[in-house]
């Protein structure tokens, strides 16, 4: 009988670091398992990333600078660490979903180069709509807004790990979307999204006890409306890209900012 598989959790991490950001890590393996570990992990890769968005922010904030500048630093920082990945994946989506072509021609649109109208409009109301929610963030204490910063990058992620369960398929035969489609079992999808849920909340309770709330709630709108746009483009394309999983981020990353900016 086959052995059966194990989830190589170190390389697992360097799969999550080495796809979803731009860091020096190297991916030494490249297969299913490793990818399953990979989109395990990847809430961890957002903690990264938005633990250093909110470095950022909160520095400027404490060299003088105001909450507009620290959040227009806060919304760079990640895209830096992707190389602008997720914004050029939301970009494609939004031109693939706005072509109103059949699935064939719509990724081919995606796969283009260049960006079209549909995705022009996505990119600036999809920053603004970041900057306009962490200015007001860091307006109200250094702390909502590192928190914010924090929490937007690591649901981003866990949107990637519930696109990656089993049952989403795969677009195209090659690519990111091909490597990771159907990865994560559903139980462990749905286990990250509890365990980055309750962690959130805690890490809200650090700001106040009204945001313990707040914070959940943001993860779980958040994922939600991830999971819509999922399952539209799953229709509208026949499975999932890489640039579709880009999109996924930068929708949960916003929807989960424009919730922690209401109630204030």
């Amino acid at each position: 009988m086959p052995e059966p598989s194990k989830t190589p959790w170190p390389d697992g991490l360097r799969f999550a670091f080495g796809t979803l950001t731009a860091l020096p890590v190297k991916v030494t393996r490249w297969d299913r398992d490793a990818a399953r570990a990979g989109m395990l992990c990847a809430p961890l890769a957002g903690l990264v990333v938005g633990c250093s968005a909110a470095l950022v922010g909160v520095l400027l904030l404490a060299l003088g600078a105001g909450p507009l500048l620290a959040a227009v630093a806060s919304v760079a920082v990640p895209a830096a660490l992707t190389r602008g990945l997720h914004l050029d994946g939301l970009a494609d989506t939004a031109d693939g979903l706005g072509s109103g072509k059949p699935a064939e021609d719509a990724l081919r649109i995606m796969k283009q180069s260049d960006i079209g109208p549909f995705g022009v409009i996505a990119l600036v109301l999809v920053l603004f709509a970041q900057v306009a929610a962490l200015a007001q963030a860091y307006g109200g204490s250094w702390g909502r807004g590192a928190l914010a910063a924090v929490v937007s990058a690591t649901a981003a992620r866990l949107a990637l790990t519930l696109a990656a369960r089993e049952g989403v398929p795969a677009a195209r035969p090659e690519g990111l979307g091909a490597a990771v489609a159907g990865v994560v079992p559903v139980r462990g999808a749905a286990a990250a999204a509890v365990a980055v849920t309750a962690v959130a909340a805690g890490a809200g309770a650090l700001v106040s006890s009204y945001d313990i709330v707040r914070t959940a709630i943001a993860v779980v709108v958040a994922v939600g409306v991830a999971e819509l746009l999922l399952r539209h483009c799953t229709r509208r394309f026949g499975g999932v890209t890489g640039d579709v999983f880009g999109g996924l981020a930068e929708t949960a990353a916003t929807v989960s900012l424009v919730v922690l900016s209401l109630g204030h």
